[in-house]
């Protein structure tokens, strides 16, 4: 289990007991009307054909819908050689959907040759007429350095995520151009990424795995460095250090010529847990804005924020249990938050995939907003898989919640 786009690296179950401390629940927002009211949530496509899957990457490029990598949860190793947080099979594939998001095409496999390496907490954005992917991380398992295989050792296996800060580019999902096997900017997973004017920005991130994972260094390191690139070859540092906290798991929105920077996480979990809400907003990538230091949705990693109908619309995400004897509990929000400027924020009616309770909320997911299918009308967010475990690395079905399906946030067309 992991925070969308901060990197797979987790907190092993003493640390998450120690870190959970005597945090308690803030007041609920009531809902209130908007003009997202009429519309709907509903499921698009069930048990697609790429499976489970969260720290996925997908784009919309001219019609079609592009889904690009990710992680697909294992069945853990038994004790005493494990349990391995985070064990997982990472994505090398591309996937196509030309009817938004109910059928899909495999378009390159994982062992395709002459393409970039699987990853999961990449970024791909929309550029033109190509997609360009930037960055992430994998996860090899390797020998704990601590066990020696002649005597008990537990856990035997340990991650060791190699990051990258490799770009490339394609028109089609299947062939794919090498802009660069080392951008400037260090490799790095979690990161953000948008594109501006034309520009491509990106912005934060983090490499290294915990040490609560790891057993010892390096110790995981946060960025706010902002770099930009016109073509994805020659990249610019727009800024050595944002005047925003060093983060992971941030959101970005382009909308009115700005570009947004929403949220995020500094760790995994804690007390109070270090997550943010506040928002930053930039033309250039060099000067920044704070719109808001505190939006009106709580702190959370993990959730997304799309421009959809010109307004900010936020949702999803993962919150740690308010319980501090709770120590593999997860709280996650179960809100959906709208915004026309990204300072005044309304939490809208409903929840995000008619989640029922807080369990039903996913993170680690992606969108794209792209027109709406049948029985809708105007344009949707689309949503694809998603995380659903908590910190339980001893059940052993955990590892199964994580989804596989698309859903669609619409407006109903008129009967």
């Amino acid at each position: 289990m992991h925070i969308r786009r901060r990197g797979i690296a987790l907190i092993t179950v003493v640390a998450a007991a120690v870190l959970a401390g005597a945090c308690t629940a803030a007041p609920e927002t009531p809902e209130s009307s908007t003009k997202f009211d009429p519309y709907r949530w509903s499921k698009v496509a069930d048990d697609a054909p790429w499976g489970r899957r969260a720290g996925v990457e997908t784009v919309r490029l001219g019609s079609s819908i592009y889904l690009v990598g990710g992680r697909t949860p294992k069945a853990p190793i038994a004790f005493p050689d494990g349990p391995v947080p985070g064990n997982s099979t990472i994505w090398g594939d591309v996937w196509r959907s030309d009817d938004g998001g109910k059928g899909w095409t495999e378009v390159l496999t994982t062992d395709d040759a002459a393409h970039w390496k699987a990853r999961a907490y990449h970024e791909v954005v929309t550029q033109g007429s190509r997609m360009v992917l930037l960055g992430g991380q994998n996860f090899p398992l390797v020998t704990n350095p601590a066990c020696d295989q002649s005597v008990f050792c537990t856990p035997r296996f340990t991650p060791k995520s190699e990051f990258f800060n490799d770009v490339w580019a394609s028109t089609d999902g299947t062939n794919w151009d090498q802009l660069t096997p080392n951008a400037p900017w260090s490799g790095r997973a979690g990161h953000s990424a948008a594109v501006l004017d034309g520009t491509i920005y990106v912005l934060g991130g983090s490499v290294n795995d915990d040490v609560s994972v790891v057993g010892g260094p390096p110790s995981r390191q946060l960025f706010n460095d902002v770099w930009k690139s016109t073509d994805g070859i020659t990249w610019t540092q727009a800024t050595a250090a944002a005047p925003w906290r060093t983060r992971a798991g941030a959101s970005t929105v382009v909308k009115d010529g700005w570009l947004y920077l929403l949220g995020g996480e500094y760790g995994f979990t804690g007390s109070p847990p270090p997550y943010l809400n506040d928002v930053w907003r930039t033309r250039d990538g060099a000067d920044w804005e704070l719109v808001t230091p505190a939006a009106g949705w709580s702190p959370r990693p993990g959730n997304t924020c799309d421009a959809l109908d010109s307004t900010i619309v936020c949702f999803g995400g993962y919150g740690q249990s308010p319980n501090p004897l709770d120590f593999f509990g997860r709280m996650s929000p179960n809100d959906i938050w709208i915004s026309d400027d990204g300072a005044t924020w309304t939490r809208a009616k409903g929840t995000p995939w008619n989640a029922a309770t807080p369990d039903d909320v996913r993170y680690d997911y992606d969108t794209v907003v792209a027109p709406a299918g049948p029985g809708s009308t105007g344009d949707a967010i689309l949503t694809f898989g998603g995380d659903q475990e908590n910190f339980n690395f001893f059940d052993p079905t955990q590892y199964l919640n994580v989804a596989d399906d698309v859903w669609q946030f619409a407006l109903p067309a008129a009967p």
